[in-house]
């Protein structure tokens, strides 16, 4: 196996440089990560044509600090039409999830973002993590979740996941055959 390659040959990847969405005001998205995320702006860069296409089409691109090497970015697209979404998928499937450390943190979260007006969903419990989910000014839906699943729990989850995907690629049903472990770790937490 060549350093640096998996053993199919694909490259070994270091993690995400950025994930990038589109946003309708890149100040506006700036304030809001900042002041409810928490997170810090490290940079922006703006140009009036697209590096890798040429195409004449300003923008700005705002990049904010996730916390653990994490990037999450913004483009800001004057000249083209009004956001939208995918109405084919529900609005609770696509959304950016971030880690907090614990559930003091993940209600304090709860708290910051009820008291700035936001509607927020949760905690819900998932077995081994819990989570809140809100809504930012540009429509995405944001999560933030505190895992407290044992190794032993995650573990067997994974032991199953495999299984559970074969049998949803066959049926399109939820997996009953890994039902009654998610329903012991759900217990046990």
């Amino acid at each position: 196996m060549t350093e640096g390659k998996h053993a199919n040959g694909a490259p070994r990847l270091g993690g995400i440089h950025h994930v990038a969405y589109r946003c309708r005001d890149a100040k506006e998205t700036v304030e809001f990560y900042r002041d409810v995320m928490g997170m810090d702006f490290m940079l922006a860069i703006a140009e009036d044509n697209v590096p890798s296409t040429g195409a004449p089409d300003p923008y700005m691109h705002i990049f904010m600090d996730a916390g653990g090497g994490n990037v999450l970015a913004f483009f800001e697209l004057p000249n083209a039409p009004d956001m939208g979404r995918d109405e084919a998928t529900p609005a609770w499937v696509q959304h950016i999830a971030f880690k907090v450390d614990s559930e003091e943190d993940l209600l304090a979260a709860k708290a910051r973002a009820e008291e700035r007006g936001l509607e927020v969903v949760g905690p819900t419990h998932h077995g081994v993590f819990k989570s809140i989910y809100f809504f930012d000014p540009n429509g995405h839906r944001l999560e933030l979740a505190w895992q407290f699943g044992t190794p032993e729990q995650m573990k067997r989850l994974n032991d199953v996941a495999e299984d559970m995907l074969e049998e949803w690629s066959r049926t399109k049903k939820a997996p009953r055959h890994a039902a009654w472990l998610h329903e012991k770790i759900a217990q046990e937490s």
